[in-house]
């Protein structure tokens, strides 16, 4: 066997050869990259010609210019793009549009200007708990020469200035009509109120729904559209009603043959953000402790409760949080990170979650928490549905136990390919001179390599468990086939603190 066949062993005639090849020297594996895949809708205006293939968009205005600004679309990825930069930084962002659901329906909300100014101010609106979108305000000024329609006129202008509003605005008279830009349930959230900081100026205002939105996407097919990259991370922006049809495609690691994307041979799950501003705890646990939910690791709320933003811009801040976090540091959760931009109640009220002893019960169903500090949502805990009753450890409770798991897998894959796929197999004991040979003990000792490392980076600890329970051998009936067993145990992360100090009174102390 030469050392070098850049110039090939049958060549005689005077000749000088050099080839440069790839190769792969690192001593350690990366963290599994993260990539975000949006499920949403575009607006009406965007229908014809709508791009619905799994597209990668790098920024808030370009989703804005192809879905529609104010769209279900450009309002998630403001979130994880904001204008201002940051965000979710070099981390691949996908969208797959749907379009406008069949026998649909836009909601309306009316405003209902009554009274005459009696001094000049500014009243301002807000829509779905902002009164600015990127910087471009609702605010509506208000002039003693003014009547009940010219200020309705002007609140009508002044949304519809605002290009990422999340509905147009029309007028007739003293009445104002929002209506959504696109169709779905998802567009039934839309609210809007008008302030005046206690400064009425002889005005009124009266808020109505008169349209509910209607209407509701499946996703299974768009799904499909995902193909073979692993995409961690899926922005799920109808919530409880694609449930099903992600578990279905992603599957399930507790099932005795794994299916979906936890398949043996597919191995490239993800989870999928979905949020809600449900604040009581029975209610919210009904869904994520659903029978149907128990055993599957699909679905993650990210809780806004009380919160009168879009359920999707919630899921778009777990995502926002989730993805750098896991991608950079994986041995950590998200335990203690504040969303960035989700409006929270104004009058502090987050319900159930606001106390301790319901976020534990509601963890143990299944259910993320958080709480209000310094009026932003922060995470105390971050789960999956999954929770099988009689386990009060259970294994894929936690997202980052997940993400543990998928780091594992993603070290182990890469080491597989580089030293034994398509590798001719030998034993152990065997002199060998040719190249792309694996050896079982040496495989064994690759992989007890990568225990060392995941231990340094704190996905496993106890590495030495690891080797002990390493198993490398060719198969007993075919000699094409390296099989490989081992065990590991996950790194834990301080969630709970508990301490018991006792004291006593000091006697005779002169």
């Amino acid at each position: 066997m030469a050392l070098s066949t850049a110039v090939g062993l049958e060549r005689v005639s005077r000749v000088v050869g050099y080839q440069v090849k790839a190769g792969n020297f690192q001593e350690s594996t990366p963290n599994l990259p993260q990539s975000v895949v949006v499920l949403a809708e575009a607006n009406l205006a965007n229908q014809s010609g709508l791009d619905t293939t799994k597209r990668e968009i790098t920024s808030a205005k370009e989703a804005g210019d192809i879905y529609g600004y104010g769209s279900p679309i450009h309002s998630i990825m403001r979130v994880l793009r904001p204008v201002a930069g940051g965000g979710i930084g070099g981390i691949p962002t996908y969208v797959i549009a749907q379009p406008a659901p069949g026998s649909g329906a836009a909601a309306q909300v009316e405003i209902t200007v009554t009274g005459t100014p009696t001094a000049n101010g500014t009243h301002f609106v807000a829509i779905n708990g902002r009164t600015n979108v990127d910087g471009s305000t609702y605010s509506t000024t208000i002039l003693s020469t003014d009547n009940a329609d010219s200020i309705a006129a002007r609140i009508a202008d002044n949304v519809n200035n605002v290009l990422g509003a999340p509905c147009t605005a029309t007028v007739a008279s003293n009445v104002v009509t929002l209506t959504a830009k696109w169709e779905g349930v998802t567009s039934d959230q839309l609210t809007a109120e008008v302030f005046t900081d206690g400064k009425d100026l002889g005005m009124s205002y009266a808020v109505a729904k008169t349209v509910s939105g209607a209407g509701t996407n499946t996703v299974a097919n768009d799904l499909l559209k995902i193909g073979s990259a692993w995409n961690t991370i899926i922005v799920n922006s109808y919530g409880e009603s694609a449930f099903q049809e992600l578990e279905t495609w992603n599957g399930s690691p507790d099932a005795n043959v794994p299916v979906g994307r936890w398949a043996a041979i597919e191995f490239k799950p993800a989870v999928a953000l979905w949020g809600s501003n449900e604040s009581d705890k029975d209610n919210i646990t009904a869904i994520t402790n659903d029978a149907a939910r128990k055993d599957q690791v699909t679905n993650v709320l990210c809780p806004a409760p009380n919160s009168k933003g879009f359920d999707y811009e919630a899921a778009a801040n777990g995502a926002l949080i989730t993805a750098p976090l896991f991608q950079n540091t994986p041995h950590l959760s998200v335990n203690g990170i504040s969303y960035n931009d989700m409006p929270v109640p104004s009058d502090g009220n987050i319900g159930d979650f606001a106390e301790y002893n319901n976020r534990d019960f509601m963890v143990k169903k299944g259910c993320s928490t958080v709480d209000l500090v310094n009026s932003k949502y922060v995470f105390q805990d971050f789960v999956t549905t999954y929770a099988p009753d009689g386990d009060p450890n259970a294994s894929w409770r936690y997202v980052r136990s997940l993400m543990q798991d998928w780091n594992i897998r993603y070290a182990y894959f890469l080491l597989e390919q580089i030293n034994v796929v398509d590798h001719a197999i030998t034993s152990s004991d065997q002199i060998t001179s040719v190249i792309n040979v694996i050896k079982p003990k040496q495989w064994k000792q690759i992989v007890g390599n990568m225990a060392d490392n995941l231990a340094e980076r704190v996905i496993i600890v106890d590495p030495e468990f690891l080797k002990q329970n390493l198993v490398v051998e060719v198969n007993q009936t075919n000699p094409d086939r390296l099989d490989t067993f081992f065990r590991y145990k996950r790194s834990g992360i301080a969630r709970i603190a508990s301490t018991t100090a006792e004291a006593g009174f000091a006697f005779g102390v002169q």
